[in-house]
């Protein structure tokens, strides 16, 4: 099952009821600014998910969990709830790719998959896509019925930094963020820069044409490289993670226990001044 829904389809299905619409663009350098793009003009009827706000937990003391930790189940559960979302709703969400923002969409995917929901797609594209297909936006900000959202966690979905550090020999781990800082070259956000020992990197942006379209099935096969293997994979906080994760779902491999996500990623990693730090190219 893709996890993606094309520009045509959304158009198709826009006005059904049993769809549901999550505007996900965010900045992480300019927080404010996705919410302010929303109300200047987005699809019709979607809701508004802030990376920070809904998709996201509260941050703890000293860095530990990473900087977007998970939102507790019951309190996403509640705020679907809020925006009419039921557990028998589909749910679409975009982003806004150009300029490299072309995860958040992906993160609202595996959040909801989490939860235990099988209907949710990214709108491959993004608002562009939909735009080039001859949709239109509004301003108007819809005040939903609300609904019930009963939670469904999958905890195998997860991998902690113990599950990392005790990682089987076969279990690779995927670094997710860009190649520069994963040598440890930059690091413009967290406080050490570098990459976890004996991850591999696959840059989440790969992942996407520059059009900000996904790959098809056999490119992002042959990009990721991953085969069979059981695989966790991490970034900074746990947010373009999940575009690799979704283009894993792209070629047939889901989330699940052999496919998991280390939520907190880089930036918990480094909360712990005891983990080991590696820089430079990654491993023959």
């Amino acid at each position: 099952m893709t996890p993606l829904k094309s520009a045509g389809w959304l158009l198709d299905h826009l006005h059904d009821p049993g769809v549901a619409v999550l505007d996900c663009r965010f900045e992480l350098m300019n927080p404010p600014a996705g919410e302010a793009a929303y109300r200047a003009g987005h699809v019709p009827g979607a809701v508004y998910a802030h990376l920070e706000r809904d998709l996201s937990g509260p941050k703890q003391t000293g860095g530990a969990g990473g900087r977007h930790p998970l939102p507790d189940p019951a309190v996403l559960a509640g705020w679907l709830g809020r925006q009419g979302i039921g557990n028998d709703r589909v749910v679409v969400a975009y982003d806004d790719p150009t300029g490299g923002h072309g995860f958040y969409a992906a993160r609202a995917w595996w959040l909801l998959r989490w939860l235990g929901h099988r209907e949710v797609y990214v709108l491959d594209g993004g608002l562009p896509a939909y735009l080039a297909a001859g949709g239109t936006l509004s301003q108007e900000v819809p005040t939903p019925e609300a609904a019930s959202y009963t939670p469904h966690p999958h905890p195998e979905l997860l991998a902690s930094a113990q599950d990392v550090q005790q990682r089987s020999p076969e279990t690779l781990l995927v670094d997710s963020r860009a190649a520069a800082r994963y040598r440890g070259e930059v690091e413009p956000i967290d406080p050490k820069a570098g990459h976890i020992p004996g991850a591999v990197n696959r840059d989440w942006s790969a992942a996407q044409t520059l059009g900000g379209h996904w790959l098809p099935t056999e490119q992002q096969r042959e990009r990721l490289g991953l085969g069979e293997q059981p695989a966790i994979l991490y970034c900074g906080s746990g947010v373009s993670a999940a575009a690799n994760l979704l283009a894993l779902a792209v070629v047939g491999r889901e989330p699940g226990p052999q496919t998991r996500l280390y939520a907190g990623s880089w930036s918990d990693w480094v909360s712990d001044p005891a983990r080991p730090v590696q820089t430079g190219e990654q491993p023959g």
